[in-house]
């Protein structure tokens, strides 16, 4: 008979600080979305700083434009990063270092938000959610390299042979 082998600790860690960056993601993107109407008017006031000779549905524009590219990034990296733990979970060489990728897209939304759409009293909340994401997801790559997350992760199956299964006494 076969048995799985159960992955070690730190795999189970790693994959539970995904999964709970994924719900602070869904809360983002979900929050972001909710405030929207309250930052877009604080967003054009950002665009008309920079060029302030320009018609209101040119900032309004830019307002929008700027929301839902943000927007598909937070979500984008969301989906990106939920497909790279199913390959991560799968034993896919070289992963990790994809996932390491997504954590650069975030840390440059953390760096970045700020100054174009955590603004006001609302969107004030959103850095402290990216960052707190992007936490998790420093949090769940260490773990992730870990000696037996690496020795997990080189080894492509997990199956042993087991107990032998005791004959069934027939009745």
């Amino acid at each position: 008979m076969l048995v799985k082998l159960t992955p070690p600790f730190s795999v189970r860690l790693c994959q539970f600080l995904w999964i709970l960056s994924f719900a602070v993601g869904g809360f983002t993107t979900v929050y972001f979305f909710v405030i929207r109407t309250e930052l877009l008017p604080l967003m054009a006031d950002r665009a008309r700083e920079v060029t302030p000779d320009r018609a209101d549905a040119t900032y309004e524009a830019a307002a929008d434009i700027v929301f839902w590219v943000v927007f598909a990034i937070i979500v984008g990296t969301l989906l990106v990063q939920i497909t790279l733990l199913v390959s991560f979970m799968g034993r896919r060489p070289q992963i990790r270092w994809w996932q390491l990728l997504t954590l650069g897209v975030q840390a440059l939304l953390v760096v970045l938000s700020p100054g174009w759409v955590a603004l006001g009293e609302k969107g004030a909340p959103l850095q402290p959610l990216l960052a707190g994401q992007a936490a998790l997801v420093l949090l769940a790559l260490l773990f992730g390299v870990l000696p037996r997350a690496i020795a997990w992760s080189a080894r492509r199956h997990d199956v042993r042979r087991g107990p032998e299964a005791t004959p069934r006494p027939d009745l």
